[in-house]
């Protein structure tokens, strides 16, 4: 993984010392709130609905475990002894006291973090698939590039002050785990002719104007990445609308002048800015790949995970659904749930994330990962340590074994926290979770994503998860509309509002309702939710949804 070298670090130690000094300014009362407000954005700092609240990046989603024990030192020393992993790839500490944040800055910096560019309208943090350098269907690890990216986009002056929040995400993978589709640009890493290069996607987002991106190029080649990254950025920059910050996305822009008009000024801007790259970003992306190198896999027997396997009914299930195939012999990828039934999606404590950090160490190379699902990933570990593994996960209530099933649910932090928010998502998240593991049900639905968003907003990605709750305010009421058919992978789609929302009390009973008759619907145990809702399409799922509208219809 990237190490800061002294340049980093250096600067840094400046940005945090500046911010030090802003936020003295701000509690001496020399700053008003709106003066700080833009101050405060740049390094990562929200004003939510109790407390402020710091987002850290975790570029790309990686971390080592001496960053992993850093971020449990932030939660236990100046938060309430946990933090929330976002669908970002970030962590949020929501409950900091404005005076301690620089120094929970300047302990980020000790190991390699920041929060810079976690907010504002600015270049986000880059994501990635957090099972990249590790599996085996991927063309390249996409994280030196991801890196490369961060390291152009960090503080470039011309994208400082962008009409709107601007989210790049890239894959090395066919199976697109990084939800490339729904970003303002996904990268997604192709091979044509023996040569490594991207396929570019612009114009996609969530949000309360959802939309797919659409292919602007469908080779780039890697030595082309920034310039063309600029010249997309640049046409954004002077054509995307600031007259309505709902309309300033660039999926607006591509929307309104379509895709070919956009293609004809990137791929103008392209040639202009082609030539003022002098080979030299070409020259440090060798240097990421070499430090993105992979680990050294050992060879050992394989013999201690079969008996596991064999005689451990727990052990089993968990590997069946939480371990995934890696690319080196007698490797596995194992993934950690976030999502114990009835707990909060995304929440660890700090002591949970000592205890991941050291099994990082221990038995993961030092390597540990953050999805966009809201779990930790263990990349590479070794069969035979995950009986040990497995035992230790289990003392901590970190042994669920429910990745990709109902209860693994995506959930953003709704009113609970958010000042934007319009609803709860976080005790809707925890009543389907606590439902369907007393329904014993879970496994035998199989894979099926539901994802939560507390507002229009989609923070809780709605809007492509097989079914999507999105909670509003119906004067003064909370309530939840249900999509149906959302896609998030390689074959993204936006999910279908399936009719009227459900209260409160209402919701559970009725996704309830939608799984046990995707149950009676589905031709085998085989077919998930996704492919019955393709077969079937809407009807029989809004049936089960509004029963008593469709008895009265009949």
């Amino acid at each position: 993984m990237y190490r800061y070298n002294d340049f980093d670090t250096a600067f840094l130690a400046e940005r945090n010392a500046q911010f030090r000094a802003q936020v003295e300014r701000r509690i001496d009362g020399s700053l008003t709130e709106d003066e700080f407000k833009p101050l405060r954005l740049m390094n990562g700092l929200y004003l939510q609905l109790h407390a402020y609240m710091l987002r850290v990046a975790i570029p790309y989603g990686t971390l080592n475990s001496a960053q992993m024990r850093q971020l449990a030192l932030l939660a236990e020393k100046w938060d309430k002894g946990y933090g929330h992993f976002t669908t970002r790839q970030n962590i949020q500490y929501n409950w900091p006291k404005l005076r301690d944040v620089p120094d929970m800055l300047d302990a980020l910096g000790e190991v390699g973090l920041h929060a810079i560019q976690t907010s504002g309208n600015t270049i986000r943090n880059v994501t990635s698939d957090h099972f990249a350098g590790a599996t085996a269907e991927e063309i390249a690890d996409p994280r030196p590039v991801a890196e490369l990216i961060r390291q152009w986009s960090t503080d470039h002056p011309e994208f400082q002050f962008l009409g709107r929040k601007f989210k790049i995400a890239i894959t090395g993978a066919a199976h697109d785990r990084a939800v490339t589709r729904a970003h303002d640009i996904g990268l997604r890493m192709v091979r044509q002719g023996g040569e490594d290069g991207f396929e570019v996607i612009v114009g996609g987002g969530l949000g309360r104007t959802p939309m797919i991106g659409k292919v602007i190029r469908d080779f780039l080649p890697k030595a082309d990445l920034l310039p063309y990254l600029e010249a997309i950025l640049s046409v954004y920059n002077l054509l995307g609308r600031r007259d309505n910050k709902y309309k300033a996305r660039i999926k607006i822009m591509v929307h309104e002048h379509g895709i070919d008009d956009i293609r004809d000024r990137v791929e103008a801007a392209f040639a202009e800015r082609r030539a003022a790259f002098s080979g030299i970003d070409q020259e440090l992306l060798a240097e990421l790949e070499a430090a993105f190198a992979a680990p050294d896999f050992r060879v050992a027997p394989v013999d201690a995970f079969q008996a596991a396997y064999d005689s451990d009914p727990l052990f089993r299930s968990w590997a069946d659904t939480n371990l995934d195939a890696h690319k080196a012999d007698g490797y596995a990828i194992v993934s950690i749930s976030l999502k114990a039934h009835g707990e909060t999606p995304g929440d660890a404590t700090a002591a949970q994330m000592r205890v991941m950090a050291d099994l990082a160490e221990t038995y993961g190379h030092d390597e540990l990962r953050i999805s966009h699902e809201q779990n930790v990933i263990l990349p590479h570990v070794h069969k035979s340590d995950l009986p040990a593994l497995h035992a230790t996960l289990k003392q901590h209530g970190l042994a669920t074994a429910n990745i990709g099933l109902i209860s693994d649910i995506i959930a953003c932090p709704g009113m609970d926290y958010c000042a934007l928010a319009t609803a709860r998502s976080i005790p809707i998240a925890q009543e389907i979770a606590t439902r369907f593991d007393e329904l014993k049900l879970e496994h035998d639905v199989g894979p099926l994503k539901i994802k939560i968003s507390g507002c229009i907003n989609a923070c809780g990605h709605h809007h492509v998860g097989h079914i999507g709750i999105l909670g509003l305010d119906r004067a003064g009421v909370e309530n939840y509309q249900v999509t149906l058919g959302g896609d998030g992978t390689e074959t993204a789609a936006i999910g279908e509002r399936a009719g009227p929302g459900f209260s409160a009390d209402e919701i559970v009973p009725a996704v309830e309702r939608l799984v046990l008759a995707y149950l009676d619907l589905r031709n085998s145990r085989d077919e998930t939710f996704l492919a019955a809702y393709s077969r079937l399409g809407a009807a029989p799922f809004k049936a089960a949804l509004y029963p008593e509208a469709h008895a009265n219809a009949a």
